[in-house]
């Protein structure tokens, strides 16, 4: 078993001055932790992997290909492989789990 606490994987991230911190990947996903602030710009480019987000905190809108929803905490969002997405209007610091299946390159 592998077993992580966000608050540790988030202190990790920030000590490592990076927007993204991969922590687990196995041969057929990586998992790692997304931050963006308040008002920070989203940079991603599309991925060739599936991915599902899971916001942890904050708040923002993402639009996935032509369609844009608001996610908050609990919010769930599948964005297939090669679809141009990005997180904007953030309105409070986001924090997001990212699966990619399969692992990111």
């Amino acid at each position: 078993m592998k077993a992580f606490r966000l608050d540790d994987l988030e202190a990790e991230r920030a000590a490592n001055e990076g927007a993204y911190l991969q922590f687990l990947r196995e041969r057929n996903m990586s998992v790692g932790l997304y931050a963006l602030n308040a008002g920070e710009h989203d940079p991603q480019k599309p991925h060739g992997q599936d991915e599902v987000y899971l916001v942890v905190s904050g708040r923002a809108s993402i639009t996935v290909g032509l369609e844009t929803t608001e996610v908050a905490r609990g919010s769930v969002v599948y964005v297939p492989a090669g679809v141009a997405h990005k997180f904007h209007h953030i309105s409070e610091d986001l924090r997001v789990l990212v699966v990619f299946s399969p692992p990111e390159a």
